[in-house]
């Protein structure tokens, strides 16, 4: 019953996982499910199952992996465009304040 209820949890975790896209290995599956490696290890099923999303993984670019593989010509254009895109919010801002100014200037000349 309880090497089932562990199994379990195993499963849970090697499906979120998956699901998160991150990389699949003992250590893994240890931290996110809270089994023993030993268990792991031990199930034969289990251990099995693990090796082989471990090999499948091998090709494919995790989330960690794609982070890491950025170019330096891509991490310069991401940054041209955050700066682009900062210099466009900072002349909106000059503007709104300045309509804001106006406008404060408007409805102090009325009263």
């Amino acid at each position: 019953m309880k090497s089932l209820k562990a199994a379990q949890k195993v499963d849970q975790a090697i499906q979120r996982l998956i699901k998160t896209k991150d990389k699949i290995n003992f250590n893994q599956v240890v931290m996110e499910s809270g089994v023993s490696k030993a268990f792991l290890y031990n199930n034969q099923e289990i251990r099995n199952r693990i090796e082989g999303l471990r090999k499948q993984q091998e090709g494919i670019n995790t989330r960690k992996t794609t982070k890491h593989n950025l170019t330096d010509a891509s991490k310069d254009s991401l940054i041209a465009a955050k700066n682009n895109r900062i210099k466009k919010l900072e002349e909106e801002n000059k503007r709104l304040k300045d309509e804001l100014l106006e406008l404060r200037g408007m409805i102090y000349y009325k009263l």
